[in-house]
Protein backbone atom coordinates (compact mmCIF):
# COMPACT_ATOMS: atom_id res chain seq x y z
CA UNK A 1 0.00 0.00 0.00
CA UNK A 2 1.63 3.29 -1.22
CA UNK A 3 0.84 6.58 1.01
CA UNK A 4 1.02 8.95 -2.34
CA UNK A 5 0.52 7.93 -6.33
CA UNK A 6 1.24 11.17 -7.58
CA UNK A 7 4.59 9.86 -9.04
CA UNK A 8 2.73 6.87 -10.79
CA UNK A 9 -0.34 8.95 -12.60
CA UNK A 10 2.36 11.63 -14.02
CA UNK A 11 4.25 8.46 -16.15
CA UNK A 12 0.43 6.53 -16.22
CA UNK A 13 1.64 3.50 -14.53
CA UNK A 14 0.36 1.00 -11.53
CA UNK A 15 2.41 1.18 -8.09
CA UNK A 16 2.82 -2.84 -8.90
CA UNK A 17 3.99 -1.92 -12.66
CA UNK A 18 7.85 -3.80 -13.56
CA UNK A 19 10.75 -2.27 -14.32
CA UNK A 20 10.53 -2.52 -18.01
CA UNK A 21 6.92 -0.98 -17.74
CA UNK A 22 8.27 2.11 -16.42
CA UNK A 23 10.75 2.17 -18.71
CA UNK A 24 8.89 2.43 -21.59
CA UNK A 25 6.38 4.76 -19.82
CA UNK A 26 9.45 7.54 -18.97
CA UNK A 27 10.73 6.77 -22.82
CA UNK A 28 7.28 7.34 -24.36
CA UNK A 29 6.28 10.83 -22.64
CA UNK A 30 9.65 11.94 -22.68
CA UNK A 31 10.42 12.03 -26.46
CA UNK A 32 7.01 13.51 -26.30
CA UNK A 33 7.64 16.60 -23.91
CA UNK A 34 10.69 17.06 -24.31
CA UNK A 35 12.47 20.67 -24.53
CA UNK A 36 13.72 20.58 -27.79
CA UNK A 37 10.43 19.08 -29.32
CA UNK A 38 8.00 20.65 -27.32
CA UNK A 39 9.51 23.74 -25.99
CA UNK A 40 6.32 24.77 -23.87
CA UNK A 41 5.68 21.91 -22.16
CA UNK A 42 9.03 22.24 -19.85
CA UNK A 43 7.16 22.20 -16.64
CA UNK A 44 5.42 18.62 -17.98
CA UNK A 45 8.64 17.35 -18.77
CA UNK A 46 10.38 18.28 -15.76
CA UNK A 47 7.64 16.42 -13.52
CA UNK A 48 7.75 12.99 -15.86
CA UNK A 49 11.92 13.29 -15.02
CA UNK A 50 11.24 13.57 -11.71
CA UNK A 51 8.80 10.86 -11.22
CA UNK A 52 11.26 8.86 -13.19
CA UNK A 53 14.30 9.52 -11.32
CA UNK A 54 12.41 8.40 -7.73
CA UNK A 55 10.90 5.46 -9.15
CA UNK A 56 13.86 4.06 -11.24
CA UNK A 57 15.65 4.19 -7.74
CA UNK A 58 14.80 1.41 -5.19
CA UNK A 59 15.87 3.57 -2.05
CA UNK A 60 13.74 6.64 -3.25
CA UNK A 61 11.11 4.77 -4.25
CA UNK A 62 10.91 2.60 -0.67
CA UNK A 63 10.56 5.96 0.85
CA UNK A 64 8.47 7.76 -1.73
CA UNK A 65 6.09 4.58 -1.40
CA UNK A 66 6.06 4.55 2.66
CA UNK A 67 6.08 8.55 3.07
CA UNK A 68 5.26 10.06 -0.07
CA UNK A 69 7.39 13.37 -1.45
CA UNK A 70 7.54 14.79 1.57
CA UNK A 71 9.43 12.04 2.91
CA UNK A 72 12.10 12.53 0.13
CA UNK A 73 12.37 16.58 0.64
CA UNK A 74 13.00 15.25 4.55
CA UNK A 75 16.44 13.95 3.72
CA UNK A 76 15.63 10.51 3.36
CA UNK A 77 16.31 10.70 -1.00
CA UNK A 78 19.53 9.52 -0.84
CA UNK A 79 21.09 8.22 -4.17
CA UNK A 80 22.02 10.70 -7.20
CA UNK A 81 20.89 13.91 -7.30
CA UNK A 82 20.20 15.51 -10.94
CA UNK A 83 20.77 18.94 -11.49
CA UNK A 84 18.38 19.08 -14.55
CA UNK A 85 15.76 16.63 -15.91
CA UNK A 86 18.20 16.60 -19.17
CA UNK A 87 20.83 14.83 -17.05
CA UNK A 88 18.27 11.96 -16.47
CA UNK A 89 17.48 12.55 -20.12
CA UNK A 90 21.01 11.81 -21.17
CA UNK A 91 21.77 8.84 -19.03
CA UNK A 92 18.22 7.17 -20.22
CA UNK A 93 18.78 7.94 -23.81
CA UNK A 94 22.55 7.72 -23.94
CA UNK A 95 23.47 10.86 -25.54
CA UNK A 96 21.62 13.57 -27.73
CA UNK A 97 18.41 14.75 -28.50
CA UNK A 98 18.26 17.64 -31.22
CA UNK A 99 22.11 17.67 -31.76
CA UNK A 100 23.10 17.46 -27.92
CA UNK A 101 25.61 14.64 -28.42
CA UNK A 102 25.26 13.19 -24.92
CA UNK A 103 26.40 16.93 -23.67
CA UNK A 104 24.77 18.43 -20.67
CA UNK A 105 22.87 21.64 -21.70
CA UNK A 106 24.48 24.69 -20.36
CA UNK A 107 23.29 26.87 -17.54
CA UNK A 108 23.69 30.54 -18.96
CA UNK A 109 23.52 33.63 -17.64
CA UNK A 110 21.39 36.75 -18.33
CA UNK A 111 22.28 39.11 -21.20
CA UNK A 112 23.41 43.03 -19.89
CA UNK A 113 21.80 45.64 -22.26
CA UNK A 114 23.04 48.99 -22.27
CA UNK A 115 21.81 51.85 -24.46
CA UNK A 116 23.91 53.57 -26.50
CA UNK A 117 22.60 57.52 -27.20
CA UNK A 118 24.29 58.42 -31.25
CA UNK A 119 23.52 61.14 -33.42
CA UNK A 120 22.16 61.13 -36.78
CA UNK A 121 25.70 61.81 -38.01
CA UNK A 122 27.00 59.00 -36.21
CA UNK A 123 24.67 57.06 -37.64
CA UNK A 124 25.06 58.52 -41.38
CA UNK A 125 29.07 58.51 -41.04
CA UNK A 126 29.97 55.30 -38.61
CA UNK A 127 31.62 55.60 -35.80
CA UNK A 128 33.92 54.04 -33.32
CA UNK A 129 32.84 54.34 -29.52
CA UNK A 130 34.27 53.18 -26.44
CA UNK A 131 32.15 52.30 -23.41
CA UNK A 132 33.33 51.73 -19.87
CA UNK A 133 30.94 49.04 -18.28
CA UNK A 134 31.26 47.39 -14.53
CA UNK A 135 30.84 43.77 -14.79
CA UNK A 136 31.32 40.40 -12.31
CA UNK A 137 33.94 37.95 -13.55
CA UNK A 138 35.30 34.85 -11.77
CA UNK A 139 37.45 35.50 -8.71
CA UNK A 140 41.45 34.68 -9.63
CA UNK A 141 42.37 33.97 -6.46
CA UNK A 142 39.75 31.15 -5.08
CA UNK A 143 39.18 30.36 -9.01
CA UNK A 144 35.18 30.73 -8.61
CA UNK A 145 35.18 28.15 -5.27
CA UNK A 146 34.83 31.45 -2.84
CA UNK A 147 36.83 30.00 -0.23
CA UNK A 148 39.64 27.36 0.68
CA UNK A 149 39.70 24.41 -1.38
CA UNK A 150 37.53 21.87 -0.25
CA UNK A 151 35.62 24.34 2.88
CA UNK A 152 32.52 24.48 0.49
CA UNK A 153 29.70 22.08 1.97
CA UNK A 154 26.17 21.57 0.56
CA UNK A 155 23.31 23.66 1.94
CA UNK A 156 21.58 21.77 4.61
CA UNK A 157 18.57 23.61 4.40
CA UNK A 158 17.76 23.37 0.37
CA UNK A 159 20.30 20.00 0.46
CA UNK A 160 21.81 21.65 -2.74
CA UNK A 161 19.03 22.72 -4.54
CA UNK A 162 18.81 26.53 -3.76
CA UNK A 163 15.47 26.67 -3.69
CA UNK A 164 13.58 25.57 -0.81
CA UNK A 165 9.64 24.49 -0.88
CA UNK A 166 7.11 24.94 1.26
CA UNK A 167 4.05 22.38 0.93
CA UNK A 168 0.30 24.18 2.19
CA UNK A 169 -2.65 22.11 2.26
CA UNK A 170 -5.58 23.94 0.76
CA UNK A 171 -7.91 21.03 1.59
CA UNK A 172 -8.63 17.40 1.28
CA UNK A 173 -6.39 15.88 -0.67
CA UNK A 174 -5.33 19.29 -1.84
CA UNK A 175 -1.95 20.54 -1.94
CA UNK A 176 0.07 23.51 -3.08
CA UNK A 177 4.08 23.31 -3.45
CA UNK A 178 5.43 26.94 -2.83
CA UNK A 179 8.67 27.56 -3.89
CA UNK A 180 11.29 30.15 -3.39
CA UNK A 181 15.11 31.07 -3.00
CA UNK A 182 17.07 29.57 0.02
CA UNK A 183 17.27 32.17 2.52
CA UNK A 184 20.51 30.59 4.04
CA UNK A 185 22.98 29.85 1.01
CA UNK A 186 20.92 32.50 -0.81
CA UNK A 187 20.28 29.97 -3.97
CA UNK A 188 23.64 28.78 -4.44
CA UNK A 189 23.01 25.40 -3.23
CA UNK A 190 26.57 25.64 -1.25
CA UNK A 191 28.16 27.40 2.12
CA UNK A 192 31.33 28.08 3.27
CA UNK A 193 32.23 28.69 6.80
CA UNK A 194 32.90 32.38 7.45
CA UNK A 195 36.26 31.69 8.91
CA UNK A 196 37.50 30.06 5.09
CA UNK A 197 36.12 32.53 2.76
CA UNK A 198 37.92 34.27 0.13
CA UNK A 199 39.60 37.62 1.35
CA UNK A 200 39.31 38.78 -2.30
CA UNK A 201 35.44 38.35 -3.02
CA UNK A 202 34.52 37.22 0.37
CA UNK A 203 32.93 34.03 -0.72
CA UNK A 204 30.57 35.86 -2.97
CA UNK A 205 32.92 33.90 -6.06
CA UNK A 206 32.87 36.32 -8.49
CA UNK A 207 34.58 40.39 -8.26
CA UNK A 208 33.42 43.27 -10.11
CA UNK A 209 35.55 44.02 -12.98
CA UNK A 210 36.14 47.28 -15.48
CA UNK A 211 35.28 46.50 -18.87
CA UNK A 212 36.04 48.71 -21.88
CA UNK A 213 34.01 48.04 -25.01
CA UNK A 214 34.56 49.47 -28.48
CA UNK A 215 31.45 49.39 -30.12
CA UNK A 216 31.33 49.80 -34.04
CA UNK A 217 28.32 51.72 -35.16
CA UNK A 218 28.31 50.85 -38.80
CA UNK A 219 26.57 53.69 -41.69
CA UNK A 220 23.12 53.16 -42.29
CA UNK A 221 22.46 51.53 -38.56
CA UNK A 222 18.95 52.42 -36.93
CA UNK A 223 17.33 53.27 -33.99
CA UNK A 224 17.33 50.17 -31.70
CA UNK A 225 19.58 48.18 -33.32
CA UNK A 226 21.48 45.79 -31.26
CA UNK A 227 25.12 45.37 -31.31
CA UNK A 228 26.00 42.04 -29.41
CA UNK A 229 28.97 41.44 -27.51
CA UNK A 230 29.04 37.57 -27.00
CA UNK A 231 30.03 36.14 -23.95
CA UNK A 232 30.95 39.08 -22.31
CA UNK A 233 27.93 39.35 -20.08
CA UNK A 234 28.35 38.65 -16.51
CA UNK A 235 30.57 35.56 -15.17
CA UNK A 236 29.11 33.01 -12.73
CA UNK A 237 30.33 29.92 -11.64
CA UNK A 238 29.11 26.79 -13.63
CA UNK A 239 27.21 29.17 -15.66
CA UNK A 240 28.18 30.41 -19.14
CA UNK A 241 28.25 33.57 -19.62
CA UNK A 242 25.55 36.07 -20.93
CA UNK A 243 25.81 38.88 -23.84
CA UNK A 244 26.36 42.32 -23.13
CA UNK A 245 23.71 43.83 -26.00
CA UNK A 246 24.04 47.84 -26.96
CA UNK A 247 20.71 49.01 -27.96
CA UNK A 248 21.21 52.15 -30.17
CA UNK A 249 19.22 55.31 -29.37
CA UNK A 250 18.63 57.88 -32.35
CA UNK A 251 19.07 61.56 -31.11
CA UNK A 252 17.07 64.14 -32.19
CA UNK A 253 18.44 66.15 -35.38
CA UNK A 254 17.49 70.09 -35.42
CA UNK A 255 17.93 69.84 -39.32
CA UNK A 256 16.98 66.47 -40.71
CA UNK A 257 14.50 63.39 -39.78
CA UNK A 258 14.93 60.11 -40.06
CA UNK A 259 12.61 57.96 -42.45
CA UNK A 260 14.11 54.66 -43.27
CA UNK A 261 16.71 55.05 -45.92
CA UNK A 262 14.99 59.11 -46.88
CA UNK A 263 16.34 61.90 -44.80
CA UNK A 264 13.42 64.63 -44.32
CA UNK A 265 13.83 68.36 -44.20
CA UNK A 266 11.91 71.49 -44.36
CA UNK A 267 13.17 74.61 -46.29
CA UNK A 268 11.73 78.53 -45.25
CA UNK A 269 11.58 80.51 -48.60
CA UNK A 270 10.36 83.57 -49.04
CA UNK A 271 7.16 84.95 -51.04
CA UNK A 272 9.72 86.27 -53.33
CA UNK A 273 12.02 82.85 -53.42
CA UNK A 274 8.98 81.10 -54.61
CA UNK A 275 7.66 82.92 -57.44
CA UNK A 276 11.11 84.20 -59.33
CA UNK A 277 13.60 81.50 -58.05
CA UNK A 278 16.13 81.23 -55.16
CA UNK A 279 19.13 79.27 -54.45
CA UNK A 280 20.07 77.85 -51.70
CA UNK A 281 22.73 75.56 -49.58
CA UNK A 282 22.35 72.69 -47.89
CA UNK A 283 25.07 71.29 -45.47
CA UNK A 284 24.58 67.22 -45.51
CA UNK A 285 25.70 65.00 -42.51
CA UNK A 286 28.64 63.97 -43.56
CA UNK A 287 30.08 67.75 -43.98
CA UNK A 288 29.63 68.56 -47.51
CA UNK A 289 27.92 71.50 -48.99
CA UNK A 290 24.47 70.85 -51.71
CA UNK A 291 23.78 73.72 -53.55
CA UNK A 292 19.45 73.68 -55.14
CA UNK A 293 18.52 76.18 -57.91
CA UNK A 294 14.98 76.85 -58.53
CA UNK A 295 14.80 78.94 -62.17
CA UNK A 296 12.95 82.22 -62.53
CA UNK A 297 9.49 81.22 -64.20
CA UNK A 298 9.39 78.22 -62.33
CA UNK A 299 6.77 78.41 -59.25
CA UNK A 300 7.05 76.77 -55.96
CA UNK A 301 3.83 76.33 -53.51
CA UNK A 302 4.01 75.89 -50.06
CA UNK A 303 3.76 72.38 -48.99
CA UNK A 304 5.52 71.05 -52.29
CA UNK A 305 7.98 68.16 -51.90
CA UNK A 306 11.47 67.91 -53.73
CA UNK A 307 14.06 64.84 -53.47
CA UNK A 308 17.76 65.10 -54.24
CA UNK A 309 18.19 61.35 -54.74
CA UNK A 310 20.74 59.19 -53.39
CA UNK A 311 21.68 61.84 -50.60
CA UNK A 312 19.58 60.46 -48.22
CA UNK A 313 20.81 57.77 -45.06
CA UNK A 314 23.81 55.03 -46.15
CA UNK A 315 22.09 51.53 -46.59
CA UNK A 316 23.07 49.48 -43.86
CA UNK A 317 26.29 46.97 -45.06
CA UNK A 318 25.99 48.45 -48.14
CA UNK A 319 27.15 51.99 -47.41
CA UNK A 320 27.53 53.42 -50.77
CA UNK A 321 23.82 53.42 -51.68
CA UNK A 322 21.92 56.13 -50.15
CA UNK A 323 18.45 56.85 -49.84
CA UNK A 324 16.87 60.36 -50.39
CA UNK A 325 16.92 63.46 -49.22
CA UNK A 326 13.23 64.80 -49.24
CA UNK A 327 12.44 68.60 -48.56
CA UNK A 328 9.22 70.01 -47.75
CA UNK A 329 8.81 73.74 -48.63
CA UNK A 330 7.64 76.34 -46.54
CA UNK A 331 6.97 79.68 -48.41
CA UNK A 332 6.69 82.50 -45.73
CA UNK A 333 4.17 85.26 -46.56
CA UNK A 334 4.33 88.85 -45.88
CA UNK A 335 1.89 90.26 -43.27
CA UNK A 336 1.15 93.15 -45.19
CA UNK A 337 1.61 95.33 -48.68
CA UNK A 338 1.99 98.60 -49.25
CA UNK A 339 -1.05 100.07 -51.09
CA UNK A 340 1.19 101.47 -53.70
CA UNK A 341 2.71 98.89 -54.89
CA UNK A 342 -0.18 96.59 -55.49
CA UNK A 343 -1.23 98.17 -58.91
CA UNK A 344 2.05 97.35 -60.07
CA UNK A 345 1.66 93.83 -57.99
CA UNK A 346 -1.89 93.12 -60.08
CA UNK A 347 -0.14 93.69 -63.26
CA UNK A 348 2.42 90.83 -62.58
CA UNK A 349 0.32 88.14 -61.14
CA UNK A 350 -2.82 86.25 -63.13
CA UNK A 351 -6.31 88.56 -62.79
CA UNK A 352 -8.11 87.68 -59.81
CA UNK A 353 -11.98 86.71 -60.02
CA UNK A 354 -14.85 88.68 -60.65
CA UNK A 355 -17.02 88.64 -57.90
CA UNK A 356 -20.96 90.20 -58.29
CA UNK A 357 -22.11 90.73 -54.58
CA UNK A 358 -25.77 90.42 -54.13
CA UNK A 359 -28.04 93.44 -53.17
CA UNK A 360 -28.62 93.26 -49.82
CA UNK A 361 -25.38 91.64 -48.56
CA UNK A 362 -23.65 92.04 -45.17
CA UNK A 363 -20.23 93.63 -44.48
CA UNK A 364 -18.38 91.75 -42.18
CA UNK A 365 -14.84 91.65 -40.04
CA UNK A 366 -12.52 89.07 -40.35
CA UNK A 367 -10.40 88.60 -36.78
CA UNK A 368 -7.24 86.41 -36.36
CA UNK A 369 -7.91 83.52 -34.75
CA UNK A 370 -5.27 81.10 -32.60
CA UNK A 371 -5.64 77.44 -32.93
CA UNK A 372 -3.85 76.51 -30.19
CA UNK A 373 -5.76 79.08 -28.19
CA UNK A 374 -9.04 78.09 -29.11
CA UNK A 375 -8.08 74.80 -28.17
CA UNK A 376 -6.92 76.23 -24.36
CA UNK A 377 -9.79 78.08 -24.02
CA UNK A 378 -12.26 74.56 -24.91
CA UNK A 379 -10.22 72.66 -22.52
CA UNK A 380 -11.02 75.22 -19.96
CA UNK A 381 -14.41 75.28 -20.89
CA UNK A 382 -14.76 71.37 -20.61
CA UNK A 383 -13.12 71.59 -17.05
CA UNK A 384 -15.30 73.97 -15.62
CA UNK A 385 -18.39 72.10 -16.79
CA UNK A 386 -17.07 69.38 -15.64
CA UNK A 387 -16.26 70.51 -11.96
CA UNK A 388 -19.95 72.51 -11.77
CA UNK A 389 -21.74 69.21 -13.00
CA UNK A 390 -19.31 67.26 -9.89
CA UNK A 391 -20.21 69.78 -7.58
CA UNK A 392 -23.95 69.98 -7.94
CA UNK A 393 -24.95 67.04 -6.35
CA UNK A 394 -28.24 66.01 -5.82
CA UNK A 395 -30.58 68.48 -7.42
CA UNK A 396 -34.24 68.52 -6.39
CA UNK A 397 -36.71 69.33 -8.48
CA UNK A 398 -39.21 72.04 -8.11
CA UNK A 399 -42.64 72.68 -9.28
Amino acid sequence: MVKETTFYDVLGVKPGCTQDDLKKAYRKLALKYHPDKNPNEGEKFKQISQAYEVLSNPEKKRIYDQGGEQALKEGGGGGNVFSSPLDIFDMFFGGGFGGRSGRRRERRGQDVIHQLSVSLEELYKGTVRKLALQKNVICDKCEGIGGKKGSVEQCTTCHGSGMQVQIQQLGPGMLQHLQSICVDCKGQGDRINPRDRCKQCGGRKTIRDRKILEVHVDPGMVHNQKIVFTGEGDQEPDYEPGDIVILLEEKEHEVFKRSRHDLIMRMQLELVEALCGFQKVIRTLDGRDLVITSYPGTVVKHGDLKCILNEGMPIYKDPFTHGRLIIQFVVNFPKSVDPSVIPTLEQCLPPREEVIIPEGAEDCSLMDLDPEQEVRRREQRQAYEEDEGGSSGVQCATN
